[in-house]
């Protein structure tokens, strides 16, 4: 099986490569052929346009998604991306990605995944707002605290989050309005979000990365660092890997590459980033091409941007000892298994980046609970989920004699397996 990189025809789609994950984890585990079958497509595929009046009084019509993969373990559960790449094929593997990842942490949610195909940096604040309410609106129902709860991805934040909420909150009855807060996660604080949601995904993946570190001997101060995407997870990733020592030498995003032998200033590159809008120019680094990149002499890799970028074109160029998956699906089937045969180690996104979910669970408990946690309770709990969850995925990979990410699938589908068997299938 192989697939190649976007700059040419795929011979698999980001689904297939979704498909091809689960379908090895199925025969592994020897799992029930009709969980298989059920598990191989989503249980509900929404797919709305919408018109938005635009700042000028013209009309523009949006495509929306809301992809909801599985929901036998808890409600739909899944962010939502604002970018031009959005389309029904990556939000479906985005959707069951988040299945297993929820079920790998043991977190009582499902997995589910929503967006808008269009360039948010195109448009002023007042026409986003616009956008998300109208969205919001067209999903109506098909989402909800208890049934199917969004959160932020690419291109959203906070106050994405904020207006989802709000508008949801007036679509319903008056008593009902403070009960309904959960209806997303990763809102402000004031807003009701949790402490330690901005930066939980970055954090989940140092957790990880520690532990993989202290198995294989490895220290993590003076190691050095190359990631790929520079938002919220490449951003905190990079300010808490800067505090324990290591350093970034070189940092890709939209915009393009730069490098410093001697390190890139997390903090100072993520103010850069906020006020240009990537990495391009930044003058304490050298500007660099993608080859060029993914040859850096990096110890650790963290890809944080988009799908499939790790192939059998830029595989071969990599020189880290691990590679922790920041973003989601950032690797096809070619290049996994490229790097596996040059020894590198793989933390699986199902892993590596699942602590905003995890974090969306602490705020979501919160919000039904009219609690508020502290910092270092949202710490401690979640760095105590990852490693359990690391250790699990371990165990089953020395047990079974597979790969980091076919183990940790192996445990999800497994939980996943149990509960359909438990239940049976209605009616």
């Amino acid at each position: 099986m192989s697939a190649r990189t976007k700059k040419g025809p795929s011979a698999l789609s980001v689904f297939e490569v979704a498909q091809a994950q689960l379908d090895r984890a199925a025969h592994v585990l020897r799992l029930d052929s009709s969980v298989h079958a059920i598990l191989s497509q989503p249980k509900n595929e929404l797919i709305v346009n919408f018109p938005v009046r635009m700042d000028d009084g013209s009309y523009r019509l949006f495509k929306g998604y809301r992809i909801q993969h599985n929901n036998i373990m808890g409600p739909f559960k899944g962010g939502v991306r604002f970018h031009t790449e959005v389309h029904l094929d990556e939000v479906k593997a985005l959707a069951s990605w988040m299945t297993w990842k929820s079920a790998l942490l043991e977190v009582p949610f499902g997995g589910a995944k929503g967006g808008i195909k269009f360039d948010p940096r195109e448009h002023s604040r007042a026409e986003l707002e616009r956008i998300t309410r109208r969205f919001t609106h067209s999903l109506g129902s098909n989402i909800g605290p208890d049934y199917d709860i969004p959160a932020p991805d690419m291109g959203t934040n906070a106050q994405t989050m904020v207006w989802m909420m709000d508008t949801y909150m007036n679509s319903g009855s008056r008593e009902l309005k403070n009960a309904v807060r959960g209806v997303v996660t990763g809102k402000s604080l004031t807003s009701g979000g949790s402490r330690g949601r901005e930066k939980a995904t970055g954090q989940g993946l140092v957790f990880v990365l520690q532990e993989w570190a202290k198995d294989r001997g490895f220290s993590l101060d003076g190691a050095t660092v190359a990631i790929q995407g520079f938002g919220n997870v490449g951003s905190h990733a990079a300010r808490i890997l800067g505090r324990l020592g290591a350093s970034v030498v070189a940092v890709q995003d939209h915009t393009g590459a730069v490098a410093n032998p001697e390190g890139l200033h997390p903090k100072r590159l993520a103010e850069y980033v906020n006020r240009t809008g990537g990495v391009a120019g930044y003058d304490h680094g050298v500007a660099i091409d993608r080859e060029a990149f993914f040859a850096a002499e990096a110890d650790i890799f963290i890809p944080a941007a988009l799908e499939m970028q790790i192939t059998a074109d830029t595989a071969p160029l990599m020189k880290s000892k691990v590679v922790v998956e920041g973003a989601n699906g950032p690797m096809d089937i070619d290049g996994e298994e490229i790097l596996r045969s040059k020894g590198v180690d793989v933390l699986p996104d199902v892993l590596a980046n699942a602590g905003g979910v995890t974090v969306s669970y602490f705020e979501w408990l919160q919000n039904r609970r009219a609690e508020t946690w502290s910092l270092d309770d949202v710490d401690k709990r979640l760095h105590g989920m990852m490693i359990a969850a690391y250790r699990t995925m371990r165990r089953l990979a020395i047990e079974h004699s597979v790969d980091n990410r076919t183990a940790a699938y192996c445990h999800a589908l497994s939980r996943i397996q149990t509960v359909y068997l438990e239940r049976g299938i209605f009616p």
